[in-house]
């Protein structure tokens, strides 16, 4: 099965939040400095955050950056 970058990208940050390397209420880097980090264009770190959105791993606050969800 052929994997998408967006999924590839949201897999890892996804890994390194349910690992605590990123712990809950922190922020995540900016866009571009994920795609500069992943090695991808910016609408792919747009389609991997919708995704990590929609799974209830993270929140995005209007001018303010996307951020990890407390699990509970």
């Amino acid at each position: 099965m052929v994997e998408y970058e967006w999924q590839r990208v949201a897999r890892a940050i996804s890994a390194d939040i349910e690992s605590g390397r990123i712990p809950p209420g922190a922020a995540l880097p900016s866009i571009l400095r994920l795609a500069e980090q992943y090695g991808v264009a910016d609408h792919t770190i747009r389609r991997a955050l919708r995704e990590l959105r929609e799974q209830g791993h993270i929140e995005t606050l209007p001018h303010k950056g996307s951020y990890v969800r407390d699990p509970q």
